[in-house]
Order: C-alpha cells, then sequence, then structure tokens
C-alpha cells in the first residue's frame, strides 16, 4: 500500500482508525523507531518517552543486553509449548524465585494472566489448605484498584468504563477502601482465601498508600491464615527504586504478580511467584500457557533479572531512586501554578493538573507537541513514569516542558 497525498502520520492513523478495533484512544503520534528514553515518529520526529509502555520498558527501549539475549535466543530456539522442556525455564524460574526469596515461579504472558492465575492458585489453596468449603472462596480487593480487562478482573473493578457492559460478572469478590485497614480487617471472613491489592495504584493516578497501610495488611492476613497477594505488574521490578514496592515498605507477601519489566519490552512475560506451599496445589492439567515460559521470553528475562541483581549506584533500583527525588523535586514546583497535587514513589509520579487549565489529555496532547510523551487518567491526572535510564537532563527536559504547557507565554 502506497503513501498518496496524505502525510505518514495520517496514512498510518487513518489505517489504524479503519482496521484496529477502538479500544484505545492514542495520542497522535506513531512511532516508528526508539532507542534508550526517546522515540522518533513516522516524520523523523523524536519526543522523550515518560510513559515506558506504562512501566513495560523499565529499562529503556533497545536495551543492548536484553536485545542481545533476544537475538541469541531466536536463533536456538523461541517455542517449544509446555509439552517439552527447554533449557531456559528452569535457571529464569530458578533466578527469579531468588531474587525474590521465593521457592517456585509459574510464567505466564501478560500481566492480566499473573492476575488470572494468582487468583486461582489462591482459590485452590483456600480449599486444599485452608479448608474452605468448594465454592465459597471469596478474596478482598481495593477500590480503585487495576488488575487487568479480563472478565473476571473487570467484575471487581470499580472504573465504569473497564466494567459497563461486560457483565455478568464472577462472583468472590469484596471491595473494600483502598489504604483504609479496617475496612480490611472487617471484611475477612472465615471464607477469606486472600487479599489481592497493588502497593501502588497505578492506573488509579499513582496513589501511594499511607504509611503503615502495607504492613497492616501483612498483619490481617497472617491473623486470619490469608494470603497476601501483592500485584507488582506496575510498581516491580525497580520502578519506586526497590526490586518489589511491597519490600519497600518492609513487608513480604505471599504471593507476587509481576508483568510489563520483566519482558525488558521485547516480551510478554510474567510470573506469579511463591513458595511451594502456595504454588504446589497446582498439578499437571489444572493449569497452563502454549507460550507461557517459552524459551524466547526466558532468555530475555533471565537478562532482565541480571540487570535488576545490580544494585550498586548505576544499578536501575539505584537509577529510579536518584532521577525520582530529582523528578518530584521539579515536579513539586509546579504545585499551585497549574498543578494541584503530586503523588508517587522513585521514578513514578501522578500529577494533578488544575482542571480550570484543562484535561489531562489535553496537557498530554500539548506535551506532545513539545515533544514529551505522556499519558492521562481519570480526567485531570497526568503520570509520569520514564524509562529508568533517563537522565537528570532528560528530567528537566520533561519537566520544564509541563511548565510550559501549564503557563504559556
Amino acid at each position: 500500500m502506497a503513501i498518496t497525498e496524505e502525510s505518514a502520520t495520517a496514512f498510518h492513523e487513518r489505517l489504524m482508525d479503519e482496521h484496529s478495533a477502538h479500544n484505545y484512544h492514542p495520542l497522535p503520534v506513531v512511532v516508528a523507531h526508539a532507542q534508550g528514553s526517546w522515540v522518533t515518529d513516522v516524520e523523523g520526529d523524536r519526543y522523550l518517552d515518560c510513559l515506558a509502555g506504562y512501566s513495560a520498558l523499565n529499562f529503556g527501549h533497545g536495551h543492548p543486553a536484553l536485545l542481545a539475549a533476544a537475538h541469541a535466543q531466536l536463533d536456538r530456539v523461541t517455542l517449544t509449548s509446555r509439552a517439552f522442556g527447554s533449557d531456559r525455564i528452569g535457571p529464569f524460574c530458578a533466578g527469579l524465585a531468588t531474587l525474590l526469596g521465593k521457592e517456585m515461579v509459574l510464567p505466564m504472558n501478560t500481566g492480566a494472566e499473573a492476575v488470572e492465575s494468582g487468583i486461582k492458585v489462591a482459590r485452590k489453596w483456600g480449599y486444599e489448605v485452608k479448608g474452605v468449603p468448594e465454592d465459597r472462596a471469596r478474596i478482598v480487593v481495593a477500590d480503585g484498584g487495576f488488575h487487568g480487562r479480563t472478565t473476571t478482573i473487570v467484575g471487581f473493578s470499580t472504573d465504569p468504563d473497564a466494567r459497563g457492559g461486560f457483565g455478568p460478572f464472577t462472583p468472590g469478590f469484596d471491595v473494600v477502601p483502598y489504604g483504609d485497614a479496617e475496612a480490611l480487617r472487617a471484611a475477612i471472613t472465615p471464607d477469606t482465601v486472600a487479599v489481592l491489592i497493588e502497593p501502588v495504584q497505578g492506573e488509579a493516578g499513582v496513589v501511594v498508600p499511607p504509611p503503615g497501610y502495607l504492613a497492616a495488611v501483612r498483619e490481617v492476613c497472617t491473623a486470619h491464615r490469608v494470603l497476601f497477594v501483592a500485584d507488582e505488574v506496575q510498581s516491580g521490578l525497580g520502578r519506586t527504586g526497590h526490586v518489589l514496592a511491597t519490600r519497600a515498605a518492609g513487608v513480604d507477601a505471599d504471593v507476587y504478580l509481576l508483568g510489563k519489566a520483566l519482558g525488558g519490552g521485547i516480551m510478554a512475560l510474567s510470573a506469579v511467584v511463591a513458595d511451594r506451599d502456595v504454588l504446589g496445589v497446582l498439578r499437571p492439567g489444572q493449569h497452563g500457557s502454549t507460550f507461557g515460559g517459552n524459551p524466547l521470553a526466558c532468555a530475555v528475562g533471565l537478562a532482565v533479572l541480571d540487570l535488576l541483581a545490580d544494585t550498586g549506584p548505576d544499578g536501575m533500583p539505584a537509577r529510579a531512586t536518584a532521577r525520582g527525588a530529582e523528578l518530584h523535586a521539579r515536579l513539586g514546583e509546579l504545585v499551585g501554578h497549574g498543578v494541584t497535587a503530586v503523588r508517587g514513589v522513585g521514578l513514578w509520579a501522578g500529577v494533578d493538573v488544575d482542571p480550570r487549565i484543562g484535561t489531562g489529555r489535553a496537557v498530554s496532547e500539548a506535551l506532545a507537541r513539545r515533544g514529551v510523551l505522556v499519558k492521562d487518567t481519570h480526567g485531570a491526572t497526568i503520570r509520569f513514569s520514564p524509562p529508568l535510564v533517563i537522565t537528570s537532563e532528560e528530567v528537566r527536559v520533561a519537566v520544564d516542558a509541563l511548565r510550559d504547557v501549564l503557563s504559556p507565554a
């Protein structure tokens, strides 16, 4: 198909509009190349990527170590299905289990798959280990949470856009206010098998719970023999300055759900990570995935684990801490000047824009015109989650662009 008189951007946008389901409302940018913290569109214009695939690109676009791992594996074997073993899945599972201090790993593909798998494991654990009567297991979740878009997951979402029109929904979930330990405690029943929460709510606008909340969740779960399931799909793997946001609060969950950055922005790779007494409830034929734990994804995942193992000042968690402090300091200067609030931790921030200036969408579009890519959520909030490889100068460029949008000359 040849490009005629329309621009390259218009050509690709028309194809997407005509032939791609309209389940997204992308900014008017069509990316053709990317490297590090920068992307280049089909017109040759460069943009500073401050979204990083909703944390899937924690290590930046085209990280050389991750590309090398993928290229090497492409020449060997990419898929066996789980009907056979491969020489990559064992080392990957062992490495991830060791990094997180757990015993077993269930590799899957997407974050939503990890959450669905975690729900299945928690229910089966509840019946076989805790002794909950069959078909009575309940899981406590939080208002404002985001765990994916499958029918089970959207059934306990409190976002009307995610939920509306997709029922009937799977029963067995109890929703409580996020950050309210007493409400959580009151929701626990003898049939409760798990508490499923994000240690930081990303889609809600980078909402950080109050001090002591995660510790209280741990205490409640321990007291009532309930699994603490931490959805770290967005918050995990360096984003908050730690391998796990839960651990940053001094808390250990029973089950960790990981995704996004686990595949390095190259492959879809997710995982459920827990000890043997939890994941050991799964037996052959009870759960599976053709692509889950495929050799190519595991090869990239192993390279990701190597990056996370660097605990020095140039390691990814340390970079997130240092650049995150700079990001929050600069964004904090905008409060009262077009910004009503800034939340976040590490290299992750939710910025509430004064609605008198415009919607989050309008601000995101204006930033794109200035060469900075972010994305809005829930009306007047925009999110900054740049790759952990971003530099101090690039942080300054991003915040200066936002300052210009909020206070045009």
